[in-house]
C-alpha cells in the first residue's frame, strides 16, 4: 500500500503527532486542542502514518465532520503495535532509532522488566571512548533466556557493533589446538573488547550467562566442550548466517561436539542480512580444521583463514540488561 506525500498543512499535524510520539492514547475533544495553528487538513497526516487511506470517505468514523474522529480510528488501530511488549514482536521489527550516547536507566528498566519499551532491532547507542566512536546496535532480545545449564532467566538484549574493534590473531600460528577456548582469542585477545564494553556501558550493566564453548579439538573437528560463564563472545557461524556454512559438521562416520545455545540467527541479520558485511573481515569461533576458524570476509562471503591471520577483525556480541 503506497503513502501520500505530505502536504504543507499535513506537515504541521504529524509534528503534533510527532510530539506525542508512542505516549499517545486518543485524542479528545476537538480540533482546537491540538497546538498546531494549521487545522484544516489531517488526511496527509493519517496516510503517513497508516499508509494510504485517500481520502475521509475511506474510514469507518460517522463523525467525518471532525477530523480528531479519523485520527482516534487510526490510532486505534495501531495501538496493538504502539503498546507491544516482550521478545516476540520487538525481535520481529526493524527501526534503526539512535537511542542515544549512553544507556539510560529508563531503558536498562525496559530490558530487566522484559517489556523492552521504545526498543527494537537496528536501534543503536553512539559511544565515544577515548576519542573513538562506536555505534553499538540492538541484534536481538531475549536470545539466550531459559537456556544454559543454570537457567537464564534474566531479561536481555544482545548488542553487536556495527564493525570491528581491532585486528586480532586467533592464535600465534596456524592450530586450532583446544577449539575456540583453547586459543589465544578467548584466553585474552577478547580483553580489549571487554574494556571497550565495560566503559560504554558499565560492567553491572553487561550480563553474565552460561554458553557451551568447544575446548578441544580431534583431527580438525571439535571434540568436546563444557559450560562456561560468558559476556562477551565472538559469534558462531549459526548466528550470523543462521546455519553452518563452513564449520565442521558431521560427515556420516564423526560426530563433531557442536552443542551451543547460540544455535539461531541473530534477529538483527535477519531483518537486515546487509548488516551481516562491514567491509572488514571478522573472526567467528567456529573451528574449520586442524588450522583454520570460521570468519565473515570484508566482501560479504563466509569464509575461514589460517588461525594466525592477523588481517582479520573482533566483532564480537555481548548481553546487556
Amino acid at each position: 500500500m503506497g503513502k501520500l506525500l505530505m502536504d504543507s498543512t499535513g506537515q504541521s499535524i504529524l509534528t503534533e503527532l510527532l510530539r506525542h510520539n508512542n505516549n499517545v492514547e486518543n485524542i479528545q475533544g476537538s480540533l482546537a486542542n491540538l497546538d498546531t495553528t494549521n487545522k484544516l487538513n489531517l488526511v496527509s497526516a493519517i496516510n503517513e502514518l497508516a499508509g494510504n487511506i485517500g481520502t475521509l470517505g475511506n474510514l469507518d468514523t460517522t463523525n467525518k465532520a471532525n477530523l480528531v474522529a479519523a485520527l482516534n480510528e487510526i490510532l486505534d488501530f495501531t495501538k496493538p503495535l504502539r503498546e507491544a511488549s516482550g521478545a516476540g514482536l520487538h525481535n520481529s521489527l526493524y527501526r534503526g532509532k539512535k537511542l542515544g550516547t549512553a544507556l539510560t536507566a529508563e531503558q536498562s528498566a525496559a530490558i530487566r522488566a522484559g517489556t523492552f519499551d521504545d526498543l527494537w532491532v537496528g536501534d543503536y547507542w553512539e559511544i565515544t571512548i577515548n576519542s573513538n566512536t562506536y555505534i553499538f546496535r540492538i541484534a536481538d532480545f531475549d536470545y539466550f533466556y531459559r537456556s544454559g545449564d543454570t537457567e537464564c532467566v534474566t531479561h536481555h538484549v544482545v548488542v553487536v557493533p556495527d564493525t570491528t574493534f581491532y585486528l586480532q590473531v586467533m592464535n600465534a600460528t596456524d592450530i586450532t589446538t583446544g577449539g575456540y577456548v583453547g586459543s589465544v582469542m578467548y584466553k585474552s585477545g577478547l580483553n580489549n573488547a571487554k574494556t571497550i564494553i565495560n566503559n560504554a556501558f558499565g560492567s553491572d550493566h553487561i550480563l553474565k550467562h552460561r554458553e557451551y564453548l568447544q575446548n578441544a579439538v580431534t583431527s580438525g573437528y571439535p571434540s568436546a566442550g563444557a559450560w562456561y560463564d560468558s559476556t562477551v563472545e565472538l559469534m558462531t557461524e549459526q548466528m550470523v548466517y543462521g546455519g553452518k556454512v563452513l564449520g565442521t559438521a558431521c560427515n556420516g562416520s564423526t560426530i563433531p561436539n557442536l552443542y551451543t545455545v547460540a544455535k539461531s540467527q541473530l534477529a538483527l541479520f535477519r531483518l537486515r542480512p546487509d548488516i551481516i558485511c562491514c567491509r572488514v573481515p571478522y573472526w567467528l569461533r567456529d573451528v574449520v580444521s586442524g588450522a583454520c576458524f570460521a570468519n565473515v570476509n570484508y566482501i560479504g562471503n563466509a569464509n575461514y583463514s589460517n588461525a594466525s591471520n592477523s588481517a582479520i577483525g573482533v566483532r564480537p556480541a555481548f548481553t546487556i540488561y
